[in-house]
């Protein structure tokens, strides 16, 4: 049996690292297996659902690495969840309900005023057709509900969670069709699933009890449930709800205004969560290897979006001059190796371009020092030996030492006070262009 996954994203807004996290669990369990990975666009929502939001979570996964085998979308397939609801009203699955927003929170507020579970009265299902003709006289449109199979427990072995029992009494008849006509996420997806031949539905835990109901859905369709994988949710580092800074940043936010690396993403949120560490990796090839539902653990999974920095620092700094080349145009090997370790982010290479072929502006506090020390620079092609060379004859020169030494002839030669051994440096920028910036020529 293939195994075949889903990502199912709502374009209605952009994706983020909650989102990201269920679209590389599936990614990665697919990849082991030799399976398929399908983006499905849960775009029923024709209000709120936009191309541009679509094709930017598109743009997204891309840039990740985290590409599809097949797609599609569910706005193109109404007329096959048409026929659906139509077996499942002749079937006496859907009865139609005519209660409003307002009088169903009535009859929960009622129900747990008395201590009882705020579980819908299926008044739907006892309506005659006098009654139903009445309040469709008065305007009323009906939302289509589906009747649970009850009394009923529902239970599957997990790939994460191990053993689930799910009572149905305890669970409201769920709306399938709302009163416009449109359809909830439950039943399209059960339908696609079937269709495209899903073999594990992997998700958060927060889908668990709808999980449940869908796996009456199925059996109402005439199919067997896909097995279940879900996940714990993701906080903050301290317990709290995603925001912006704890990881509802945007993908596209990471990516072109903090200019992270696509695998410090795929790192921290392959291993988030789980029992591994986490870790900096250039490729995602050891993630596939190691992938193991039994590696997920049951409680919620804190984010440390901070992270990020650091994997992408570490990202880069073992990132070789073979991958890099193909990024960026022009690069030198012998430039790669040298500024790689002083990398927080790829940008940052930008500084070291200009530091090594200019233009730099030099700070010197000390001119006189600056002089003696220019005219003590060794004769020819400089190498690795030069930096050394020219320290020893400007400390035998001036007496400086240590960092009255060093940090001056750095200034005077890169405008930084940090950056790469300037050992390595001086070769890269030559003779001439470090005489002319201890000059002024």
């Amino acid at each position: 049996m293939t195994v075949k996954v889903r990502f199912a994203p709502s374009p209605t807004g952009l994706i983020h690292l909650g989102n990201i996290r269920a679209a590389l669990v599936n990614w990665l369990f697919a990849k082991q297996k030799g399976g398929e990975f399908i983006l499905r666009i849960d775009d029923t929502d024709r209000e709120r659902s936009t191309k541009e939001n679509e094709a930017a979570i598109k743009a997204d996964l891309k840039w990740l690495g985290l590409n599809w085998d097949q797609t599609f979308n569910q706005s193109n397939r109404f007329d096959r969840y048409d026929e659906v609801v139509a077996k499942l009203k002749a079937d006496g699955r859907l009865y139609p309900c005519y209660e409003t927003a307002e009088e169903l929170d009535m009859k929960r507020k009622i129900q747990m005023s008395r201590g009882k579970p705020p579980v819908y009265d299926r008044a739907g299902l006892a309506l005659t057709d006098d009654q139903k003709a009445a309040f469709e006289a008065e305007g009323r449109i009906a939302h289509w509900r589906f009747k649970l199979n009850t009394p009923a427990r529902i239970e599957w072995y997990d790939l994460i969670r191990a053993s689930v029992s799910i009572d149905m009494e305890s669970l409201s008849d769920p709306i399938l069709v709302r009163e416009d006509g449109s359809y909830l996420y439950t039943l399209p997806s059960v339908v696609d699933d079937i269709d495209y031949g899903i073999t594990h539905i992997v998700r958060g835990e927060d889908h668990v009890t709808n999980s449940a109901v869908q796996v009456q859905i199925f059996e109402a369709l005439g199919a067997t449930s896909p097995k279940l994988a879900h996940f714990a949710l993701l906080t903050g580092k301290s317990g709290e709800g995603l925001s912006k800074r704890s990881g509802a940043m945007s993908i596209g936010e990471y990516r072109d205004a903090k200019g992270l690396e696509p695998m410090a993403i795929i790192s921290l949120m392959a291993r988030v969560g789980t029992s591994e560490p986490i870790e900096a990796f250039v490729t995602p090839d050891a993630l596939i290897e190691g992938f193991d539902f039994g590696k997920f653990g049951r409680s919620t999974a804190k984010l440390d979006a901070d992270d990020l920095d650091m994997l992408n620092a570490k990202i880069l700094h073992e990132t070789p001059y073979a991958i890099m080349k193909e990024r960026v145009a022009d690069l030198e090997e012998d430039f790669w190796e040298i500024v790689k370790p002083n990398l927080k982010t790829l940008a940052d290479i930008k500084i070291w371009q200009t530091i090594i072929h200019g233009p730099v502006t030099p700070i010197i506090e000390d001119a006189g020092f600056i002089v003696k020390a220019a005219a003590l620079l060794p004769e020819g092609t400089l190498d690795g030996d030069s930096w050394k060379a020219w320290t020893d004859a400007v400390k035998a020169e001036t007496g400086a030492k240590g960092k009255d030494l060093f940090m001056p002839l750095r200034l005077a030669v890169t405008g930084q006070a940090q950056g790469p051994e300037m050992a390595s440096v001086l070769p890269l920028i030559g003779r001439e262009q470090i005489i002319a910036r201890l000059t002024g020529g």
